[in-house]
C-alpha cells in the first residue's frame, strides 16, 4: 500500500483500485500483458542470444511491430492511440522512482531508533513514541503522524554504528558534543605537566578516543573542587605509585589529603626502626 501511494505521488497521478467483482475494470491491462508476452515469445523462441543487450534489442523491435499492428475489431492500433493521448500526458519526473520499505520503530531513551542493527537519532521530544521509518538504499526518513521529523544517510558496514544529530539532543547533552581530545589537552596543559600526562593516558588507553572523554571531564572538574595546584600535585603523586594512574586513584589522593604531604615530611609511627618490638618491661610481671 505504501509503495503504490509513493509511486502515485512520485509520478503525480492516482491509483484507482478495481471494483469488487468487476473483472472488466482490469481486463484491458491484463489481456495486453498476456498477449504481448505470448506474441513476442512466439516470434523469438527459436533465436539464440549471446547477451542480455541482444535480447532487449530483439524485444524492443518486436514490441514496436506489435504496437503498430491494427486492431481486429476497431480502427487504429495501440501506437496510434498513444499518439492521440500523448499531448495530454504530463512529463515524467526527472528523478527515478526509488523502491522503499517501511517499518515501525519506538524511540528509545537515548533518543535513537535501531534499523537493521544501525542507530539513528530522533528529536528527543519523541522519546517512547512509535514512528514510521521509510528505508531506501541511501536514506532513512522518519515520520510521526504523517509528518517527516528527520532523515539520515543510511549506514552500512559494521553493526551498531550511530548517526547522531546535535539538534536532536537535550540541551544538557549538547554542551558535551563540542568537546574533543584536543580541547581536553589544552585544558590540562594550563594545569600542569602531570595532569596533561594523565589526560593523554585517558585519551590513548581506549580503542576509540571518545571512550576516554568521560574520565577526562571528571578529572579536570576536580580542579574546581580542590584547586588547580592540588590536582597537579595529586597527579604527580599518583605517578609515584603507578605508571598508569586512574581517576579513582587520583580522587582518593585528593580526598584523603595525601597531596598535602611532602616527601620530606616525616610520617608518624608507633614502630621503631626494627619494626614492632616489645622490650623487657613488656614481659615483666611485677606487682602493681
Amino acid at each position: 500500500m505504501f509503495i503504490n501511494q509513493e509511486m502515485a505521488q512520485h509520478y503525480d497521478t492516482a491509483v484507482i483500485p478495481a471494483r469488487v467483482r468487476a473483472p472488466k475494470d482490469k481486463a484491458t491491462v491484463e489481456n495486453s500483458v498476456g498477449i504481448i508476452s505470448t506474441w513476442i515469445l512466439a516470434v523469438i523462441r527459436n533465436q539464440q542470444f549471446l547477451s542480455l543487450k541482444e535480447l532487449n534489442v530483439a524485444i524492443k523491435e518486436n514490441l514496436e511491430k506489435f504496437n503498430n499492428k491494427p486492431f481486429q475489431k476497431k480502427e487504429g492500433s495501440r501506437a496510434s492511440l498513444f499518439l492521440e493521448e500523448k499531448y495530454f500526458l504530463m512529463p515524467l519526473s526527472k528523478r527515478e522512482f526509488e523502491l522503499s520499505t517501511w517499518k515501525i520503530a519506538t524511540v528509545q531513551y537515548n533518543y535513537h531508533i535501531s534499523i537493521d542493527k544501525q542507530n539513528y537519532s530522533i528529536p528527543y521530544e519523541y522519546i517512547k513514541q512509535k514512528v514510521e521509518v521509510r528505508i531506501t538504499k541511501n536514506v532513512i526518513e522518519v515520520f510521526f503522524e504523517n509528518n517527516r521529523i528527520c532523515s539520515h544517510p543510511r549506514l552500512y558496514g559494521r553493526p551498531n554504528q550511530y548517526s547522531t544529530s546535535e539538534a536532536h539532543m537535550p540541551l544538557n547533552h549538547q554542551k558535551y558534543v563540542q568537546w574533543n581530545g584536543e580541547r581536553f589537552r589544552q585544558w590540562a596543559s594550563k594545569i600542569g605537566e602531570d595532569t596533561s600526562a594523565v589526560i593523554e593516558l585517558f585519551l590513548t588507553s581506549n580503542k576509540i578516543e571518545q571512550q576516554g572523554y568521560k574520565s577526562c571531564m571528571a578529572l579536570l572538574k576536580l580542579a574546581d573542587k580542590y584547586s588547580v595546584k592540588r590536582l597537579e600535585t595529586a597527579c604527580t603523586k599518583a605517578f609515584t605509585y603507578t605508571p598508569r594512574p586512574s581517576f579513582k586513584s587520583i580522587y582518593a589522593i585528593l580526598k584523603s589529603g595525601q597531596d598535602k604531604i611532602t616527601d620530606s615530611q616525616p610520617t608518624s609511627s608507633n614502630t621503631s626502626e626494627y619494626g614492632f618490638t616489645r622490650g623487657a618491661d613488656y614481659y615483666t610481671r611485677g606487682n602493681e
